[in-house]
């Protein structure tokens, strides 16, 4: 039985905010889908991608060419998460271990899988000196930073040394005190053993619950937008046209709305390039990504995109190779009344 290792990349990726929009947006972390260390012996022969703001869901087929089983170790890397101070992450659990809501299933059975939670600061492994500390590993959590102000005072000195975290000045209710903040990075991974059996198609499936960029209100539709920085950025990252431009303008026109157009914005970003190092391309390759509602406006890049229903877009490839990653934009109708 040949042994191969198999990795499912979630990397964590913020996106930039633009400065007129930091105050009132959550940065997304981008995820994505099954890495193979470079083999020869499984191919994947289907690959269906769902993607929307409440779920991204994915079904691999794979086929194991040889005439003998492959055991494979299969994991998933969550995003990476870090604290900071004026960057707010979207993320949709305060689970401190699965804060997608992660679950696996490998033709059909559901997968219990193990996890492994390390912390780094300064690019050096602290988990056992937080843990020794009595402290959660979850940077993100407000309940982390109530227990580092539990602290003696001499271990703040040792964690802002260490990289580990660092003075916050803010008032909550007892006028303006000093607080410690976590600033180290988690780094979550959950993992499985998994047979390919010999001539044997395997379906694998994962979901979870994004992390979701949102801001309260959009640039659309303003005066002088595409003269601003962010709007070149946006253009190039979502493929704005002349189209989804045009439905902003007729939506803030029927809305007769005096801060604009009646959208709120979302932001998804999925690593579609995750290192294809299985055997050839991906035999066939289904995207297709939901806006949530028939008022919402869509926009990302792809080609041959064709509408399959009133809130859903299809992309369909033959022997497929990724080369890039796709980013999503919605923006969400709201009644500006």
């Amino acid at each position: 039985m040949t042994i191969l290792r198999v990795v499912f990349a979630a990397a964590c990726s913020v996106a930039a905010l633009s400065g007129v929009r930091a105050n009132d947006s959550t940065a997304q972390l981008a995820t994505g889908g099954l890495i193979f260390v470079h083999n020869d012996q499984v191919e994947l022969r289907h690959e269906d991608l769902f993607i929307s703001a409440a779920e991204v869901k994915v079904r691999y087929r794979f086929f194991n060419k040889t005439d003998r089983d492959v055991k494979v170790l299969v994991a998933f890397p969550m995003p990476d998460i870090k604290a900071e101070q004026e960057l707010a992450i979207a993320l949709p659990s305060d689970d401190p271990v699965n804060a997608l809501d992660f679950s696996t299933s490998v033709n059909g059975q559901k997968v219990n899988t193990q996890v492994e939670q390390r912390v780094v600061a300064a690019g050096i492994d602290r988990t056992s000196y937080l843990q020794d500390l009595g402290l959660p590993l979850a940077p993100h959590l407000g309940t982390t930073n109530d227990a580092l102000d539990r602290l003696p005072r001499e271990k703040w000195d040792e964690l802002i040394r260490l990289g580990l975290a660092e003075i916050e000045e803010y008032d909550i209710g007892k006028g303006m005190q000093q607080h410690l903040a976590a600033r180290w990075t988690l780094r979550t991974t959950f993992y499985w053993e998994q047979v390919f059996p010999a001539k044997t198609d395997t379906v694998i499936e994962h979901r979870y619950r994004p992390s979701v960029g949102e801001t309260a209100g959009t640039g659309f539709g303003s005066k002088d937008a595409e003269k601003e920085d962010w709007f070149a950025e946006y253009s190039r990252k979502y493929c704005i046209d002349k189209g989804f431009l045009a439905a902003v303008a007729r939506a803030k026109k029927d809305a007769k709305g005096e801060f604009g157009a009646p959208f709120t914005e979302e932001r998804i970003d999925y690593i579609l390039k995750t290192g294809a190092n299985w055997s050839g391309p991906i035999g066939e390759f289904r995207l297709v990504v939901d806006k949530g509602h028939p008022d919402n406006l869509i926009s990302f890049c792809g080609q041959g995109v064709k509408k399959i229903a009133p809130t859903q877009f299809e992309v369909v490839k033959k022997d497929f190779r990724p080369e890039g990653n796709l980013s999503v934009l919605i923006l969400k109708k709201f009644d500006p009344q």
